[in-house]
């Protein structure tokens, strides 16, 4: 059993305008997170959930100036990026990067380098890689472009749930996985994220502003986040109340 622990944690944003004062997004966010356990964060635009993603995930325009993230006792926030990730967490990107010159079979066998510690030995990696993306029904033909160019949206997403199928961490922060796409890519990415769980007990932290993706990745909590906060939790039937009602009752109460 893992445990992912986020305790008062505050982040502020750095100005890429070196005159300009940083702004503070995260003020306070506390969530524990367990094997086996999905949670959904749901807010409006501008609440500071993707700041809350990158933030655990490192990246270097968001400060933290309060607070500390456990992922079994050990504070990852004193951690570089890629240790993070070898120490069992994972980030799927709302907008996936391309990078070019490097080919996506030379991405994931390296990234499944530094997470398992040695090489996997090629014949196995090979089926390896070949089972997985028949999962989510992705060409062949793609592990020989470069990462992302060239990919639509939706290929982008599936991807990143094969980065999850290969590298199996033991928790996986999605970032709004669902955006842009359509019902068989949501169908198909939904099923990989449920397989990586089945598979590993890993938990997920899943932000997201519609429903609809809960309707294949079932949440046993969801959480509503604004102004850099959780202001509501409960179990699935808030994110359909979510879906009905809004978000407004809950901004008027923090107003």
């Amino acid at each position: 059993m893992s445990t992912l622990e986020i305790k008062n944690l505050h982040a502020q944003v750095l100005p890429t305008d070196e005159t300009a004062e940083p702004k503070p997004i995260l003020k306070g966010v506390n969530l524990t997170i367990r094997s086996g356990e999905t949670h959904a964060v749901m807010g409006p635009n501008g609440s500071g959930k993707s700041t809350l993603a990158y933030t655990i995930a490192g990246h270097p325009r968001y400060e933290v100036t309060e607070g500390e993230v456990l992922l079994d006792g050990e504070n990852i926030l004193e951690m570089s990026v890629d240790e993070r990730a070898r120490a069992g967490l994972f980030l799927a990107m709302q907008y996936p990067v391309e990078v070019t010159g490097v080919s996506m079979s030379n991405f994931l066998r390296s990234a499944a380098t530094a997470v398992r510690g040695e090489a996997p030995k090629l014949r196995h990696w090979v089926k390896e890689v070949k089972e997985a993306m028949r999962g989510l029904e992705i060409d062949p033909s793609f592990s020989e472009r470069s990462v992302n160019e060239g990919f639509s949206g939706g290929e982008k997403k599936r991807h990143e749930i094969l980065q999850l199928d290969l590298l199996r961490p033991k928790f996986a922060v999605l970032d709004e996985t669902d955006s842009g796409l359509d019902v068989d890519a949501l169908r198909v990415c939904s099923d990989g994220i449920n397989r990586y769980q089945e598979e590993t007990d890993g938990g997920i932290l899943i932000i997201t502003h519609y429903q609809r993706i809960l309707n294949y990745v079932r949440p046993d909590f969801v959480h509503v986040f604004h102004d850099g906060r959780f202001v509501e939790s409960g179990g699935p039937e808030l994110a359909l109340a979510l879906e009905e009602h809004g978000y407004e009752r809950f901004i008027d109460a923090q107003s």
